[in-house]
């Protein structure tokens, strides 16, 4: 019963898990939390245990704003340029390769972002992975050494948006774009389970 109470409560978790892009930005995020997030990924499994990411925190104002126009925000919404004023992250977790330890990371990456935002999420932190940014202008604006190539920028704030899920009608042509309702609520669909399920005879 209590496997089952701490699987409920992972299920519950990973919905609450989405992509936000729009944040309260009069709330900040500590530094130690941000550094509590990365300790996270220490935990997570490493191909061939070489753990070559590293993580450049960027919690400094000044620094967010420098770096949010570099970032491409959601590409279904081609006629949105991200989060106004007000409405930005306040927080950016840059993972980065140390080239210098492999330029092959197998898997790393995802399983640790993973990681993050739920991590995030269970604090009641959101926010969105984004892989479309200008690598070089990034490198740039934080100082990054050579050895260190930028991969994901990960979003971070409280949110300021409303997330949810709604199941697709089960065709695999089935629309699956997120979108915004009259009410600026934003709608994930997923595809049902059996969808997801091959048949075991063939």
């Amino acid at each position: 019963m209590e496997k089952m109470t701490a699987f409920s409560q992972l299920r519950e978790l990973m919905k609450e898990n989405r992509s936000y892009r729009r944040f309260d930005q009069s709330k900040k995020i500590g530094e130690d939390v941000l550094k509590s997030l990365v300790e996270l990924t220490r935990y997570c499994p490493s191909g061939r245990n070489l753990q070559p990411l590293k993580y450049r925190i960027v919690d400094d104002a000044d620094e967010c704003a420098r770096l949010f126009p570099v970032l491409k925000w959601a590409g279904y919404f081609a006629d949105w340029d991200g989060p106004e004023e007000g409405e930005r992250p306040v927080a950016y977790l840059v993972q980065c390769l140390d080239t210098e330890l492999t330029t092959n990371l197998l898997c790393d990456d995802g399983l640790q972002l993973e990681a993050l935002t739920l991590g995030a999420s269970s604090l009641g932190i959101h926010g969105t992975i984004i892989k479309s940014f200008d690598v070089v202008k990034t490198k740039e604006i934080l100082k990054l050494p050579e050895i260190f190539k930028p991969l994901y920028i990960l979003a971070l704030g409280y949110p300021a948006e409303k997330v949810v899920l709604e199941d697709t009608d089960g065709r695999k042509d089935a629309d699956i774009k997120y979108r915004r309702d009259e009410n600026g609520v934003h709608i994930v669909p997923k595809r049902p389970l059996e969808e997801l399920l091959l048949p075991q005879t063939l």
